[in-house]
């Protein structure tokens, strides 16, 4: 059992449980946190999950943690991991479910008084365009072939077919296409659970939300984003849906016998893992690619529908640019610095964000001076925050949070607050929702989640990324 004592202060924000806690840990395990944040960590798994992680056969220097740290399947949400090539393994589990859950901002030349009076008509008209809900697809039923070219192509099919512009592959993480895709390996089941909802937002916490910008942190760096004090944008938060859901469901099934052929022990079975090199390894990483793909594609057409509301409501004149899409649950190779020597490795992050600094060669030139646009979405009626990655930052593998991190299950949140009393504190504060359930609103209403100004403080405070702009919600817009 972990114990408050057992944590070594590395330096402001960062703490340690060094690898003879356990003996079974190959690697110490790190969190980034506040001393008051530390506290939280204790009400869940998730410290325990953190520790399971540092088994992992391959991983180099340490398991990771990032402060919205809370219990996930087999590893927690929050987590990092990297792991060598050559000896090293992959889990679905160390990904989640929800391949490339991720979020997507768009900007607009609109203030707030110039919104304010369309508001209502524009959350309404986006609820009628952008299908959501639990398995909730949208009108349109693709066929197999068609979901194979998505799966291969991302955002760039999407494009090319006339659902976006140039710019909207440019600004995306690797450019919404992971190259190393094969359909093949996407199982029938998985992909019909697909074909109708590519552009739709799906439930629990994802969401779309019209938003102001409320504060600038840093002028120079706001402004090669495109963002002034407020601004109104969009955002939104969604994954791969069903589909991807199924893709960890099938190789999970793969994997769990299959560890007992490469003898490899793990101390929760939940950690199903293979290695990265097998057969079984390289046709996971392939679908899991896919199902990436398939999210950034699912994020391009939900934007594509909220141009066509926004339209819709303001006229052939209004136009919403994309600012980034980033992943948050995802597996890629990327090359770091071990004992001395650049070492190309098998990055896992689940619910952590990628946050590439100035130069990178992986990020858009129109970036390259301030560092990767980094989008930190916060609880429903909550601030979500727009960071740049910066070099300092390779002590994490250039990731951070991405999010606040729940703090209570769903089931808890439903029963200490109503649907419709979050609903009626939101108006308060002059916030619009639309959701289809009550349910829904209550399991993620913002006593459920950390405070998220204090998570990213703990990320701009640890040297993580840089804060760049607060923004704030005008209307949210949630999946049932």
């Amino acid at each position: 059992m972990v114990e408050k004592k057992d944590f070594k202060k590395i330096k402001d924000y960062l703490y340690e449980i060094q690898s003879s806690f356990r003996a079974d840990m190959r690697v110490p395990a790190r969190v980034y946190t506040s001393e008051k944040m530390l506290d939280q960590i204790f009400r869940d798994k998730s410290l325990e999950q953190l520790i399971n992680l540092t088994t992992l056969p391959g991983i180099v220097k340490y398991g990771l943690a990032m402060p919205d740290i809370h219990e996930g399947y087999a590893s927690p949400i929050g987590g990092v991991v990297a792991i060598r090539i050559d000896d090293g393994v992959i889990s679905p589990g160390v990904c989640g479910y929800d391949i490339n859950c991720g979020v997507k901002l768009l900007r607009s030349d609109y203030t707030e008084n110039e919104i304010k009076p369309f508001l209502e008509k524009l959350a309404t008209e986006i609820q009628k365009e952008v299908p959501s809900g639990l398995g909730k697809g949208g009108k349109i039923k693709l066929s197999i072939g068609q979901i194979d070219k998505i799966l291969e192509g991302g955002t760039k099919k999407l494009v090319e077919d006339g659902y976006g512009e140039k710019e909207d592959i440019e600004n995306c993480e690797a450019e919404g296409r992971l190259g190393w895709a094969e359909a093949i390996t996407v199982s029938d089941h998985a992909k019909n659970r697909g074909r109708d909802q590519v552009g739709t937002l799906g439930s629990g916490n994802h969401f779309l939300e019209i938003q102001k910008v409320d504060k600038i942190f840093d002028e120079k760096i706001a402004n090669s984003f495109g963002l002034f004090k407020d601004q109104i944008m969009m955002m939104v938060h969604s994954g791969s849906r069903g589909l991807g859901h199924q893709v960890c469901t099938d190789y999970l099934k793969v994997m769990m016998p299959a560890m007992m052929k490469y003898k490899i022990e793990v101390p929760d079975r939940e950690f199903a893992c293979v290695p990265f090199k097998s057969e079984e390894g390289q046709r996971y990483f392939k679908a899991m690619a896919c199902a990436a793909n398939y999210a950034w594609a699912n994020r391009q057409m939900i934007a594509f529908r909220l141009r066509k509301a926004w339209k819709n409501i303001l006229g052939e004149r209004s136009s919403l640019t994309s600012v980034y899409d980033v992943a948050h649950n995802i597996i890629k190779k990327e090359k770091y610095l071990v004992d001395g020597k650049e070492v190309e490795l098998i990055v896992h992050r689940k619910g952590a964000t990628r946050a590439f600094p100035p130069h990178h060669q992986e990020i858009p030139g129109k970036y390259s001076q301030t560092g990767q646009p980094v989008l930190i979405p916060g609880s429903m009626g909550t601030a979500s925050y727009v960071l740049s990655g910066k070099t300092e930052g390779e002590e994490s593998f250039f990731s951070v949070c991405h999010g606040s991190g729940r703090t209570m299950s769903r089931t808890e949140a439903t029963r200490r607050i109503s649907g419709a009393a979050v609903v009626k504190e939101l108006a308060s504060k002059g916030i619009i929702v639309k959701c289809w359930s009550s349910r829904n609103i209550a399991e993620e209403a913002p006593l459920a989640y950390k405070n998220v100004d204090e998570v990213v403080e703990v990320v701009a405070g640890a040297g993580l990324a840089n804060k760049v702009a607060r923004l704030i919600p005008l209307a949210v817009i949630k999946g049932e």
